[in-house]
């Protein structure tokens, strides 16, 4: 199947919450009522629509960004309907030809004309896309140049919800479009041109459909489409514009609705359907979602030393996006409608705040798709890193924040309050685990732990290790493993290991990887998220951190779809890997070294050619007589950890 880079920028669900929300999952409320055709609305002309399309290009997305503008040009421009493209390109990604422009270093913006056709409005040269100022006067000319009945705004790049957009890599540092400066630049070209608000606001990016982005850019725009989730490289499919050539007065629900349909279809022709999200929010309702969180939010605060516990167990469950085996590129953000969902089923004293939450956003969520690793998902992410060490400051300063930023403190205090003899604790600590060779030929872990901490546990891991000479330990996977109050009265911890390695090979050398494993509800899907470090042929000596995703069908036993993503220290965001086959990925392993420092590093000195197609993957056997360190573990809610661990030698 092909392959493609994604737009990212820096475990599942209990059933009861899945089926509660899955009327939110498909398109939320029967109000499909489009208030972008309200004579209210200031700066209208006419009818029809026009359409600003900005690629900050300047990263390896470029490629991909190149072909959406190539899809807008099969369209063009009509009486109906006018396209206006800003895009910025690099010396270093390519040399696609765009439209009838071929290929050009620097920012141009064009107008579209007759399909296949465009005109340069302005060539800039060098110039940092990821300046507000440039967004905001793009928005003013576009409009200005251009008056219609409804405009719709598309920014596309690497997403990492609400730290924003980019980064521009023509730029020294590497500059980012952040949350603030994107509602600044929007208010600020509208204002100019004496426009009110946006028909329809667009991210072609990961990770902003997001409920900080939402409420922050609700003032500019009656809708919003975006992903939770990571999204293809491939991105929309802008050919579904046609409807808005054909129809002037196309309202932008229906332009939504041919977006989100477009994507899907475009997702499944390049094998990426497994795992995407997009979603249309009528921002007009998030007023009433501010309303419904700000109450949850300060009822939690309130509550926090009675719920904490419900709150870190639902966090741990939840459907997240940008996840990580590496906690610190993990983007910890989790599915607003399920986490509220579930946090309110655990914890009585915020069910009523909890329900609420569900309902705006399901009268706020206008239409949807997800994918199999992404099922259930109700239309908008919320930031909720596990413990306040992961938390980054920068949140607190971020508009749309306020009542949560003050929930997460107080969360947080909570766990930092729990006492000590009521936090994670095995019992039988010294003696180790009950070690059990199981009949199949895997093996399993028990151990009891305190009581008085079985309402503060958050969750149990299995991880395993290959033991060095030198004193040092590599992790190469974790599970996820059970935790229960046995018939005897007695909290049990259990996890099993079937004694395998996944290796990735490009066909000519292998190496081991280190796996994170997901189950879907059903248990018939595996999900996989695999550190790496990336290798471009034209830069060997940079490496780039990265993270394969990989959805496995367990009962084929097969791998249903691969995508590998560039994660960008500087902005905290990850973008799907333009193909690159003469480069080189190596999988990343957690070494724990004799003096206890923990360092991810390359498995293998050799690594794989990252031509995509040809890499297989597969679970062997671990060697017979390989001695392997298992550990067994449990967390509380506050952070705190208690694991137990045993040497095990593969029979």
């Amino acid at each position: 199947m092909p392959t493609v880079p994604t737009r990212l920028t820096s475990v599942v669900a209990a059933t009861s919450v899945l089926l509660l929300l899955a009327a939110c999952s498909g398109g939320g409320s029967d109000d499909s009522s489009d208030s972008s055709g309200d004579p209210g609305h200031t700066g209208r002309e006419g009818d029809g629509w026009t359409v600003l399309h900005y690629s900050m290009g300047d990263t390896n997305l470029e490629p991909f960004m190149v072909g959406d503008v190539n899809e807008l040009g099969e369209v063009g421009s009509n009486d109906n309907l006018h396209i206006r493209e800003f895009m910025d390109r690099s010396a270093e990604y390519g040399e696609d030809p765009l439209l009838d422009q071929g290929d050009w270093v620097g920012g141009r913006t064009l107008d579209l004309g007759e399909p296949g056709t465009s005109e340069v409005v302005e060539d800039f040269g060098d110039i940092d896309s990821a300046d507000p100022a440039v967004l905001a006067q793009f928005i003013a000319d576009g409009i200005e140049a251009n008056r219609a009945g409804h405009y719709a705004l598309i920014i596309s790049d690497h997403g990492a919800s609400w730290p924003g957009i980019g980064p521009d890599e023509g730029t020294a540092d590497y500059n980012v479009l952040d949350l603030a400066e994107i509602t600044e630049a929007i208010s600020t070209g509208l204002e100019e041109v004496g426009v009110d608000k946006l028909d329809l606001l667009g991210f072609d990016a990961c990770l902003m459909a997001n409920y900080e982005v939402a409420s922050a850019v609700a003032p500019y725009a009656d809708r919003l489409v975006a992903s939770q989730e990571l999204e293809p490289g491939h991105g929309w499919d802008y050919t579904t514009l046609q409807l808005l050539a054909d129809d002037p007065d196309a309202t932008a629900d229906e332009l939504g609705e041919a977006l989100i349909d477009g994507f899907e279809g475009q997702a499944v022709e390049w094998g990426t359907e497994d795992s995407i999200t997009l979603s249309m929010v009528d921002l007009t309702k998030m007023d009433d979602v501010d309303e419904a969180v700000e109450a949850f939010a300060d009822t939690m605060s309130s509550e926090s030393g009675d719920v904490a516990a419900a709150v870190g167990q639902s966090e741990a469950t939840t459907l997240g996006f940008g996840k990580s085996p590496d906690e610190t590129q993990d983007k910890h953000l989790r599915d607003l409608g399920l986490l509220a969902a579930a946090i309110g089923d655990a914890a009585p004293e915020v069910a009523d705040q909890a329900e609420a939450v569900v309902s705006a956003l399901d009268e706020a969520v206008l239409d949807s798709v997800d994918g199999a690793a992404t099922a259930g998902a109700t239309g908008l992410s919320i930031y909720i890193p596990p413990v306040p060490d992961l938390a980054d400051p920068a949140y607190v300063d971020v508009s749309s924040s306020g009542d949560w930023a003050d929930f997460l403190d107080a969360y947080y205090g909570a766990g930092e309050a729990i006492p000590a003899d009521e936090q994670a604790q095995f019992t039988e600590v010294n003696a180790g685990p009950e070690v059990v060779f199981e009949d199949d030929g895997s093996v399993t872990l028990n151990n009891t732990f305190d009581p008085a901490g079985l309402d503060n546990i958050t969750e149990a891991t299995i991880s395993y290790a290959f033991v060095n000479d030198d004193g040092s330990i590599t992790y190469f996977g974790e599970e996820i493993a059970d935790f229960e109050v046995g018939d005897d009265g007695v909290p049990t911890a259990s996890g099993n290991y079937d004694l395998t390695a996944m290796e990735i090979s490009d066909g000519e050398d292998f190496a081991t990887a280190y796996v994170e494993l997901d189950l879907s509800e059903d248990l018939s899907t595996a999900f996989f998220d695999v550190p790496m470090t990336y290798y471009a042929s034209t830069d060997p000596e940079t490496p780039q951190d990265a993270l394969l995703s990989l959805v496995l069908d367990i009962e084929a036993g097969q791998f249903e779809s691969e995508t590998i993503y560039i994660y960008n220290e500087e902005s905290g965001g990850y973008g799907e890997l333009a193909p690159d086959p003469e480069g080189i990925i190596v999988p990343d392993v957690l070494t724990i070294t004799a003096d206890g420092e923990q360092v991810w590093e390359p498995t293998t000195d050799v690594g794989l050619y990252s031509d995509i197609p040809s890499l297989t993957y597969d679970f062997v056997p671990v060697e017979s007589g390989t001695t392997l360190q298992v550990d067994l573990s449990i967390y509380d809610f506050g952070g705190n950890v208690s694991t137990v661990g045993s040497y095990v030698e593969v029979p």
